[in-house]
């Protein structure tokens, strides 16, 4: 990648990191968590989830989150929708952006979802169409993308099949996920080139968690290929409900650090965002996961 590349970081961490922890969090923190955010010149801040609260009830408040919450301009505060029912929540609150979640595995779309691939995907289709017609964009998820809990590895045709699905749908965008952190770099890269036949890199992003360490070399070689949208997660905070072992997502701070020595451009505030981290962990009562936030209090100690 050239060292001048502008790079775009999604914050997942008020809804994929926070939906993990069994303690509900205070609406109120996760309003603070997501201003701090979004002023530190995050352009995507994931704002909640209009899903079931029996399943995941850290995301019961998302409505009272998105009233609470002080939009700035120029920043996208997406939140996930299941269903029709979900997207008419969304609709209520207020929102300009959605994402709807599939799977390259058939084991873990029944274990998340409740129905297969194609289910999900025949169920996606007129949420995506309603929220297009009202003007929404739409983003889409792949999760599995490069191993499953149940299955083990996974086929990148399937996952380039269920991208270019989710594609025609009208999503601008397809992020890839490693949900339980297996891939490797070869692999990731391998994966972009086989997606990238279906799908422009520009309409990629990844989305990598950090369970075996390798998430930073994963989105190396991902950028290395031309993908230029990443997911990350302040404080590395996260994990998968659905997905037993698998650790946090990528910590923002530490992929800004990397970005900040490749030269790539993000326009997001360093401090801030480690400030952010810090904020959150202190009301979760441990210390970012971040290895980048504990190098930096180490320092200052």
């Amino acid at each position: 990648m050239r060292t001048d590349t502008a790079v775009r970081i999604v914050e997942v961490g008020p809804r994929d990191g926070l939906q993990n922890e069994k303690a509900l969090v205070p609406t109120g923190v996760k309003v603070e968590l997501i201003e701090r955010l979004a002023a530190a010149g995050l352009p995507a801040v994931e704002a909640g989830a209009f899903v079931s609260p029996k399943w995941v009830p850290q995301m019961a408040d998302t409505a009272e989150v998105l009233a609470a919450v002080r939009r700035r301009p120029g920043t996208a505060y997406p939140v996930l929708v299941p269903n029709e029912t979900g997207l008419a929540r969304a609709l209520d609150g207020g929102v300009e952006e959605i994402a709807v979640f599939g799977a390259a595995s058939e084991s873990f779309s029944q274990r998340n979802i409740n129905c297969s691939i194609a289910e999900s995907l025949d169920r996606f289709r007129p949420v995506c169409e309603r929220a297009l017609a009202a003007g929404l964009r739409v983003r889409g998820y792949v999760s599995c993308v490069l191993g499953c809990p149940y299955e083990g590895a996974v086929a990148s045709g399937k996952v380039a099949e269920v991208s270019a699905a989710l594609a025609e749908m009208g999503c601008y965008e397809v992020s890839l996920g490693d949900t339980i952190g297996v891939g490797t770099a070869g692999k990731a890269r391998a994966l972009i080139r086989t997606v990238a036949k279906v799908l422009p890199r520009e309409r990629l992003a990844v989305h990598f968690h950090d369970t075996y360490g390798q998430a930073l070399a994963n989105i190396l070689a991902c950028l290395e290929e031309g993908v230029t949208t990443v997911d990350s997660s302040v404080a590395g905070l996260g994990g998968c409900p659905y997905a037993k072992g698998a650790s946090g997502n990528v910590a923002t701070e530490d992929l800004l650090y990397l970005l900040e020595g490749l030269g790539a451009k993000t326009g997001v505030d360093f401090d801030a965002v480690v400030a952010a981290g810090r904020f959150v962990s202190e009301h979760l009562g441990r210390p970012p996961v971040s290895k980048v936030s504990q190098a930096l209090a180490g320092k200052a100690a």
